[in-house]
């Protein structure tokens, strides 16, 4: 592989790796010196320090594989470090994308404005039931990581003894269809809950806005900011998670192909989604912006 390619790409790595570690930690640090302050921690924070702390072992967990991809790739055959990394992978990787899923649905039921019983039942019990969502997607992990296992040991065990498995294109095409393919399926089933948040959350807007010229002039006021602000946050999330599904996706699929130089550039990808979302967390909230923006003073301060 093309030496200047690997030292680029590693370099990109690192810096998506540098701003998720920062971003992450200071939400963790700033929600936790909070909560000492207080003594009380609000049902947002509490999923924000959840999600950061998730994406902070899902950046390191990345970081291994990135090592293991360069400088052991035959480490990637064996039944004990495709069980670390695929397992390692599936739990951080499935807290983080459910708890900003559950993020997205704190944000829509606080925010939005509906006229539904159903609705005004769940916007009155928002933190029981975010945890009962929690809960069921403990349900999907678990199931996801018996199938790894399950098809881990089914792949190393061709790879080993069946002989027509020897042509390295389809021993290749066969981990992707039996681990990562099955995998990156569980992914997409916070993602529809999230686009169709989204959505309710735009006609909700729009509701709202028409209400206003009916009503009142202007349509700057406080719930139309608040709609904006969710959308801002939602859209945001909904990107990232779009540029981290397709690369998941372009990863299993050069794993057919065995190319590695797409294989490292979609892994550089994946890094965006936990690194660069905590940065747009920390501008969309109040509280963790106004504490951005007094960390040089603190810093000078301190040093």
């Amino acid at each position: 592989m093309d030496g200047v390619l690997v030292i680029t790409l590693t370099i990109i790595f690192i810096a998506y790796f540098i701003i998720g570690i920062l971003g992450n930690g200071f939400i963790i640090m700033v929600n936790c010196l909070d909560w000492v302050k207080r003594r009380k921690i609000t049902s947002m924070d509490q999923i924000l320090t959840a999600l950061a702390i998730s994406r902070l072992i899902l950046l390191l967990t990345l970081v291994i594989d990135w090592r293991v991809s360069i400088i052991y790739p035959l480490l990637l055959r064996t039944r004990t470090m495709l069980r670390i990394l695929h397992i390692s992978w599936a739990v951080t990787n499935h807290l983080s994308i459910w708890l900003a899923t559950g993020l997205c649905i704190f944000y829509f039921l606080k925010i939005a404005i509906f006229s539904n019983p159903l609705f005004y039942y769940l916007k009155w019990r928002v933190t029981k039931l975010i945890a009962m969502t929690l809960l069921m997607s403990l349900v999907l992990l678990g199931i996801n990581i018996v199938m790894l296992i399950t098809r881990i040991d089914v792949w190393i065990y061709k790879s080993n003894w069946d002989m027509s498995y020897n042509s390295s294109s389809r021993l290749f095409a066969e981990y992707s269809r039996l681990i990562l393919f099955p995998n990156l399926m569980f992914t997409l089933i916070p993602f529809v809950i999230s686009l169709a948040i989204f959505l309710l959350l735009i006609f909700s807007l729009w509701k709202h806005l028409r209400n206003m010229q009916h009503n009142a002039p202007g349509w700057r006021n406080a719930s139309t900011l608040a709609h904006i602000r969710a959308l801002q946050v939602i859209i945001a999330f909904l990107l990232l998670y779009i540029t981290f599904f397709l690369s998941v996706v372009v990863e299993v699929w050069t794993v057919v192909m065995e190319n590695m130089r797409v294989i490292l550039v979609a892994q550089v990808m994946v890094t965006i989604f936990p690194a660069v979302h905590s940065c747009v967390l920390i501008l969309a909230n109040d509280k963790m912006r106004q504490a951005w923006l007094l960390l040089p003073w603190w810093l000078r301060c301190r040093f």
